[in-house]
């Protein structure tokens, strides 16, 4: 059995990332293919119970390191629990964030720096997506989109100087893994972004499936 292809989606918040990959598993399953989705941070019942700890309002006093390995944790558990197994089944992995984004997060939005990476380097192992779509939204905007949808929660309600980071952090990202990024121009209809995906998916992945 072929093993599976890990792709994730990355962007600042309110990018659009959960409804673009919700679409892109409806295309994948119409042409035959086995997909997990799983999310970040979550996706176990353990890394659940770090998601609500990393991301409640309540715990303004968390230091910026101990935020970083509580992300690596839920991390280390995905992988081991869901995301290795799938793949070793062949299945397609959709994950909604992988360890980019605490690079973008941490590292560049805390000023962390090289410390982040190594840290999920070892939470992960050599385990890296195939393909990453980074959909590219000014946080400004992300930030409207979010206001407009609900109550934003702790990492969400930063300061717009922290998402500004972030998003330059990505930036960078796509930079230097290029070989396995896809920058989507995220400011646009939904069905135009995923269309874009889409044609990303028939050239760099389904030839491989």
């Amino acid at each position: 059995m072929k093993r599976g292809i890990f792709i994730s989606f990355e962007g600042p918040d309110g990018c659009g990332k959960s409804t673009q990959i919700g679409l892109l598993g409806e295309y994948l399953r119409e042409q035959g293919l086995d997909v997990v989705r799983v999310r970040e941070p979550g996706g176990t019942p353990i890394s659940e119970k770090i998601r609500e700890i990393i991301l409640d309002k309540k715990n303004s006093e968390m230091s910026a390191r101990a935020e970083a390995l509580l992300y690596a944790a839920s991390r280390a558990q995905l992988t081991a629990e869901v995301i290795e197994p799938a793949l070793k089944a062949g299945s397609m992995v959709l994950s909604d964030r992988f360890m980019d984004s605490s690079i973008a997060y941490q590292g560049f939005g805390r000023g962390l720096g090289e410390g982040v990476r190594l840290i999920n380097e070892f939470a992960v192992g050599e385990l890296q997506p195939d393909l990453t779509f980074l959909l590219d939204l000014s946080p400004e905007k992300g930030r409207a989109r979010l206001l407009k949808d609900g109550e934003p929660d702790r990492l969400e309600s930063e300061a717009m100087s922290f998402h500004r980071a972030v998003y330059e952090g990505y930036l960078e990202l796509s930079r230097i893994y290029a070989d396995r990024y896809v920058v989507v121009d995220a400011d646009r209809p939904v069905e135009d972004i995923a269309e874009d995906i889409r044609k990303a998916i028939d050239s760099h992945v389904l030839k491989r499936a």
